[in-house]
């Protein structure tokens, strides 16, 4: 049996279309990493959207997620990934899924640019805790 469900008779307002051009780039961790759909720019409840985009020898520092689970998508590119300390090829037009707690590391060490989409979710309590970093930021000692 169908169940057949109808939209609400007062239509949910959709957020404002977003542009990754238009969004300030992330480089705290390495790479640029632009949020594109967030709490903060089109009002989501359920998580948030952007893209990574590693240049050649370029990282993004091990962190976790003690609230998101986060789903990371290689666009383009062949990066090497740590997960808990497992490495791994994340090549083009391939996934991985990286459960809420898990460490994480993505390294860019071939000669080509590697793009990435990615969403994690649920939304932590407050933006702040949202990441835990376990390695200090490139270029800090």
């Amino acid at each position: 049996m169908t169940t057949i469900q109808h939209a609400p008779a007062v239509p949910t307002r959709c957020g404002p279309t977003v542009h990754r051009a238009d969004t300030a780039p992330n480089r705290r961790r390495g790479g640029d990493i632009r949020v594109l759909l967030s709490p903060a720019s089109v009002g989501s409840t359920a998580g948030f959207m952007g893209t990574l985009t590693l240049e050649p020898g370029e990282i993004v520092t091990e962190h976790w997620h003690p609230y998101s689970e986060e789903f990371l998508y290689c666009q383009e590119g062949d990066v090497l990934v740590t997960l808990d300390g497992e490495e791994r090829r994340l090549v083009s037009e391939s996934a991985v899924h990286i459960p809420i707690g898990v460490r994480h590391r993505i390294v860019n060490d071939t000669a080509t640019t590697a793009t990435f989409v990615f969403l994690c979710g649920p939304l932590a309590p407050r933006p702040d805790l949202g990441h835990v970093d376990t390695e200090l930021p490139p270029g800090v000692r």
